[in-house]
């Protein structure tokens, strides 16, 4: 809901690490993979119960998300750079709820569920949208720098580091919490379908 607001901040406070990162040859895809390593290092964390590396390894995911469209923008934005960072984006954001419900299948498997099925919903309604909005040559203009078309809502990637950093730190309060934010993805998904049924109308074909 945020993402537009607090992108130029997050771009002025990356920039002098990205600029040294750049100088020593370190590329964006190599910092998404890493950015992916720590998340996946996050997840088992979070399986294991570590809630303090859980979320210590989910800031350097995010840091390392960060960091890799900063220089990507000093080197020049790819096609695979856009693709690799949204790809494992998203099932960075499947894995940890999947942790939660591995680390206490009783409480936690039922919401991890239905918030992985919510992010589903948020998820294939970004990418449908995404596409089609390429084909015809549309450009977001609250997020001209991505690689891709990106369709802001109720919940995007600000509000939902924001959730993985509660549940850290609050761990049994996940099931309410998963519940809530579900529910805020559903409204997202279901403002994403109407946007695209009305931004996607056919157009009305002459009369014979």
């Amino acid at each position: 809901m945020i993402d537009a607001l607090i992108l130029p901040t997050q771009r002025r406070a990356l920039s002098p690490l990205a600029n040294w990162l750049d100088s020593r040859g370190i590329t964006a895809d190599q910092l998404t993979l890493v950015g992916f390593g720590f998340g996946v290092l996050g997840f088992v964390a979070v399986i294991m119960g570590a809630w303090v590396p859980a979320l210590l390894l989910i800031g350097m995911n995010r840091l390392m998300d960060g960091l890799d469209g900063a220089v990507a923008r000093l080197q020049g934005p790819t096609d695979r750079g856009a693709f690799l960072d949204i790809t494992l984006d998203f099932l960075f954001y499947a894995l940890i709820p999947l942790g939660f419900a591995l680390n206490d299948p009783t409480a936690n498997a039922l919401p991890a569920a239905t918030l992985i099925c919510a992010f589903v919903g948020t998820g294939s309604s970004f990418l449908a949208y995404a596409a089609i909005a390429a084909k015809r040559g549309e450009n977001a203009k609250a997020f001209p720098t991505k690689g891709i078309y990106y369709l802001g809502g109720l919940t995007e990637g600000f509000e939902t580091i924001g959730l993985f950093i509660v549940i850290c730190l609050w761990p049994a309060g996940f099931p309410v919490l998963a519940y809530v934010f579900a529910t805020a993805c559903a409204i997202t998904t279901g403002l994403r379908w109407h946007q695209g049924w009305t931004a996607f109308t056919p157009e009305q074909r002459d009369a014979p």
